[in-house]
This record gives structure tokens, sequence and C-alpha cells, in this order.
């Protein structure tokens, strides 16, 4: 995975802003800067690259950002990115529309349209950021539509937002679990992730490709499954209900991506009860609890999935962790 991880520490405190200025104009989309604390401007950034599309992980203090006409005269290179605040306060200002941004709001902005931009820390730690960064070309939806949503707040509580925020969160936070191979699925989730959420907004699910779609009805069936895990009663039945399908075409949905319902709920819970087995501060707790916690309410059927899955009883692999 080609991840790179920059900070303004190793700078002159007279250098950090300038070469901040410089870093985000070649690695994101040229804009002016300015900042009350340009003095002495500590930031850092982690940037995964996955082909065309970039996560990028972002910590600064107070900055303003503009795009300027001139500046989109000069290279255009028609991009789209959305931004996550995790920490912060952000304001943004497009197509004669203004949106305030706190911690877990999403908001898609231009590269070909001026904007402006603000962010703004609250106490002592600095804005924290994660910006996707992708060509237009690359959602499966027009321009205008694009546009339509640029600069408006989208609460990343509910539907698709949710599922993008989670997912773009994760993979920010844990590049290394993810191999070179895995960049044009990640990639491409992520792509999808954003049409749906976009399209959702706009109330324009039947714009997006029969495929893409397919691919976020997966992606949203893994969720809920994912939510319900302690619950003994998730079955292949009960989680095609919850959407609405046959448990027939449930099954044609995994299938057609290597997967079977049954064996990818009991992969998750396998590990999250792998997980709980080796956490300290859960040391104590019985493992026939650790496995009804999530979902296996038959102790017996317990070990022997485990045992199947890892090569060791619970208890053994409990053993050896600590």
């Amino acid at each position: 995975m080609d991840i790179a991880t920059m900070t303004t520490a190793w700078l002159t405190p007279q250098e950090r802003f300038g070469w901040w200025h410089d870093m985000t104009a070649s690695t994101l989309i040229p804009t002016a800067m300015g900042s009350d604390r340009a003095a002495d401007f500590d930031a850092s950034a982690r940037v995964l690259n996955l082909g065309d599309v970039q996560v990028s992980d972002m910590a600064y203090p107070m900055l303003t950002v503009t795009r300027t006409p001139r500046l989109i005269q000069r290279s255009d290179p028609g991009y789209v990115q959305l931004s996550l605040t995790l920490s912060g306060n952000m304001g943004l200002t497009q197509f004669r529309r203004h949106t305030l941004l706190g911690a877990g709001d999403l908001a898609v902005y231009s590269s070909s349209e001026p904007f402006d931009g603000w962010a703004s820390p609250e106490g002592a730690a600095p804005v924290r950021q994660l910006l996707l960064h992708l060509p237009r070309a690359a959602l499966p939806l027009t321009g205008r539509q694009v546009d339509r949503l640029a600069a408006t707040r989208i609460p990343s509580g509910e539907g698709f937002a949710s599922l993008l925020s989670q997912f773009l969160t994760h993979v920010a936070r844990h590049p290394r679990q993810f191999a070179p191979q895995d960049a044009p699925r990640l990639s491409t989730t992520l792509v999808d992730l954003l049409a749906h959420t976009i399209a959702q907004r706009l109330d324009a699910m039947s714009a997006l490709p029969p495929e893409s779609r397919e691919r976020a009805l997966l992606l949203r069936v893994q969720e809920f499954i994912r939510r319900h895990l302690p619950d003994p009663g998730l079955t292949p039945a009960a989680v095609a209900a919850a959407h609405h399908m046959s448990p027939r075409s449930l099954h044609r949905l995994f299938q057609r991506h290597g997967l079977t319902v049954a064996s990818w709920i009991r992969h998750q819970r396998l590990e999250r009860c792998r997980r709980d087995l080796v956490n300290p501060r859960l040391a104590g707790r019985p493992i026939q609890a650790t496995a009804a916690t999530w979902g296996f309410s038959r102790p017996g059927d317990f070990t022997r999935a485990f045992r199947s899955a890892y090569g060791v009883s619970p208890s053994e692999y409990r053993n050896w962790s600590f």
C-alpha cells in the first residue's frame, strides 16, 4: 500500500507554513492559504494513494483556503473532494452556498469552481480532517448532480453517509491492514459509497448503474449484519427480511461476490470473539460469555467453529495470548 507520512516537525518554524502550502498544492488542489499560526505551523498528514483515489488524514491549526478563478484557469485537474470533519469547526463556500461543519459532518466540493474554506480548532487540539480526493469522471453521476450538493452539510449519522464515514475512517486509520492488491477494491468501494451518498441526498438513486447499486447493497447488508451480530436469531432469512428481499436473492448477492451469507456471519462473530479473548480488560470474562455476547448460543458449536477457523480451542488461544 502506497502510504506517505508528512509533518512540519522536521522544519524550522519559519519554513513550516510555506512547506505545507506547497505540499497540499501538489498533493491535493492548489489554493491560496492563510493562517494566524503561519509563524509556527504545526501540522501533519498521512496520504494513502489508491490509484486515482486518494485518502488523506490531516491535522493542522487555524487555516483559510481559497480556490480562485486564476488558479482554476492555470490548472484544473477536474477533481471532487469529500471532507469529513473529525474535530474542530469548518466552513465552506461554493456556488454561493455557505455551510458550517462540525465533527462528523461531510461536505463535497469541486476543483473546477471557486471556493473558500476555513478551519478552526476547538481548544488546544488541532483540526482533524479526512479528505477523499478523486477525479470527477470516476463518479457515475453527472457534474451537475455533484455540483447540486457542493458546499452543503451532509450529516454522517444515517443512510449511505454513515457507511461512507465509517469506511473512510477505518481505511484512513488502519491502512496497514490492507495489502497493495487491495487498492482497486478500496477505491471502488469508496467511489460507490460517495456516489450513493450524493444520489441518496438528491433522491436520484435510479441514476446509478446497476453494478454500483449492487455493490452498495452488499455493503449495506454487511453493515446490518455487523450491527446485529449479538442477536442469536441473526439468520440469512432474518437478514433478507430486514432488506425486503427473498433469501434466494440474498444468497445470490453474496455468491456473485464469492461469499456465502452464513459463513460471512460466522466469520464476523468469530473475529469479534477472537479479539475479546485477547483483550486484557476482558480477561476475567468466561469464554462461554464471550461466545454468547456475539451470538453463539451453544458453547460446543462455538468451540468447534473456533478450532476450525484458528487451529486451536478458544481457551488455548487465550492462554497463549497472555
